[in-house]
């Protein structure tokens, strides 16, 4: 058998050499985007999106564009035309779950009635429970360090229990997709206890899902190993889950879901392709990077009030000399926002409110600090001056902090939230796009004469 030392064939020789090579071979000179007009990251050269599609599922707007310039405005989001400060606010004020009323509206087009909600909840929750034997066959036995994949294989696996996996017609996915809601408190809570186990020698607890309550109810509980929490802490991670529910058909994910879905796969190839993409850490990676700065802060920062020091550790964050010495500051900027992210707005005020009741003040006051102070060091310290409002990874990092959540399952959160909106996104590829998507790349290699391999040198 095959010695697989995965660490000694990193630093094998050949493979350093041709790594090297590759970095090389595979480089292409950016003048060359230029000369043939390419479109880099699907984005002009204003910074505005490509425009590679319609939905009606959701909005973002956080630019005008008058005269071809780019305008800042505040940001908006839509669900189906809704505002979602509006579903925010109401939530709210009603105290109750929202985020179930969100997946229906965003699957459906339409808000629900009492009855609709209440039989579509009964709908999720009879689906909470995993297929016999999947927890224990592809969960337990087949850890993962790393729960953002093992939920991608646990989704790809689901396939493996379906009786009718790769019909694609909009009932059939209905069905599908309403199952994997249903599931995904339970795929990343069994995840983590696993990783616990595997990995940190940490007892094994399971607790079953239960149909009556929520989906933020049932995570707070199945990922706790006493399975308490308070009322407060499911209505924040519920409200949490209602603002990444969505965020229009260009985000990396959702755009992966539109990409995968157009060729005619499964549900099941199309939504692990998507949890592949909210893995990176330039998509829904970014919350964790955001917590992991914060907690390299307060370890690095004798006194997180003193303005002075924190200043100094921001500039050495920007000189790669501070936290992963990528010269980057979490949480802060936007692909489209420009002025604010509705997203962070909201959270902010709750997270005010969850730092007060745990006395959290000053960690806030430090997450309040980075959005107002921060951008005014960088542009000190660059030269230059860019907009950088805070995002949603800032407040709900925070959040997540506060509220005891693992930052293991930081992006896993955000997956089980916008899995609403890729499945929307995918009924609607299936109904309304039903085109392969083909974009072009331009072929730049020289032509090459073969060489005989007793020849080459």
């Amino acid at each position: 058998m095959a010695d697989h030392n995965f660490s000694d064939l990193k630093n094998n020789p050949f493979i350093c050499e041709m790594a090297d090579r590759l970095e090389n071979n595979d480089a292409i000179p950016n003048e060359l985007y230029t000369k043939y007009n390419v479109k880099r990251g699907l984005r002009n050269s204003n910074g505005t999106g490509v425009v590679v599609g319609l939905t009606r599922v959701g909005s973002v707007v956080g630019y005008k564009v008058e005269n071809g310039e780019k305008i800042a405005v505040d940001g908006k989001l839509y669900y189906r035309g809704y505002d979602v400060e509006d579903l925010f606010n109401n939530f709210l004020a009603e105290k109750r779950f929202g985020f179930e009323e969100v997946t229906y509206l965003l699957l459906f087009g339409e808000l629900p009635t009492k009855e609709q909600l209440d039989d579509f909840n009964r709908l999720l929750g009879a689906r909470r429970d995993l297929p016999t034997g999947f927890a224990r066959d592809m969960i337990l036995v087949a850890p993962s360090c790393n729960i953002m994949n093992k939920l991608a294989r646990s989704v790809l696996a689901l396939y493996s229990y379906d009786d009718n996996p790769d019909d694609t017609s909009v009932k059939n996915v209905l069905r599908q997709s309403i199952e994997l809601i249903g599931y995904f408190p339970a795929l990343i809570a069994y995840a983590y206890q696993a990783k616990r186990s595997t990995f940190h020698n940490e007892s094994l607890i399971l607790h079953y899902p239960i149909a009556e309550l929520s989906t933020s109810e049932n995570i707070l509980r199945m990922i706790r190993p006493t399975g308490e929490f308070t009322e407060l802490e499911a209505r924040l991670l519920d409200l949490s889950l209602v603002l990444h529910a969505e965020h229009g058909g260009g985000n990396n994910s959702s755009f992966t879901t539109h990409l995968i879905s157009s060729s005619g796969t499964d549900t099941y190839s199309a939504i692990s392709a998507a949890c592949g993409s909210l893995k990176g850490p330039r998509h829904g990676g970014a919350n964790i990077e955001v917590i992991n700065m914060l907690s390299d802060l307060k370890a690095n920062v004798k006194d997180i009030t003193d303005e002075k020091q924190l200043e100094e550790y921001f500039i050495k964050i920007l000189k790669k000399e501070a936290h992963d010495k990528k010269g980057l500051i979490y949480g802060l900027g936007h692909a489209i926002y420009t002025v604010s992210d509705p997203r962070a707005t909201l959270l902010k005020g709750m997270a005010k409110k969850l730092a007060e009741h745990k006395g959290l003040q000053d960690d806030f006051a430090l997450c309040e600090f980075i959005e107002t102070k921060v951008p005014d060091i960088y542009a000190e310290f660059t030269g230059q001056r860019k907009p950088m409002p805070a995002n949603v990874d800032l407040y709900s990092g925070f959040v997540y902090m506060a509220l005891n959540i693992p930052p293991d399952i930081a992006t896993p959160l955000f997956a089980t939230a916008r899995l609403s909106g890729w499945c929307a996104h995918r009924l609607e590829e299936l109904i309304a796009g039903k085109k392969l998507m083909r974009p072009a790349y331009v072929g730049i290699q020289d032509k090459q004469t073969y060489v005989p391999l007793k020849d080459r040198k």
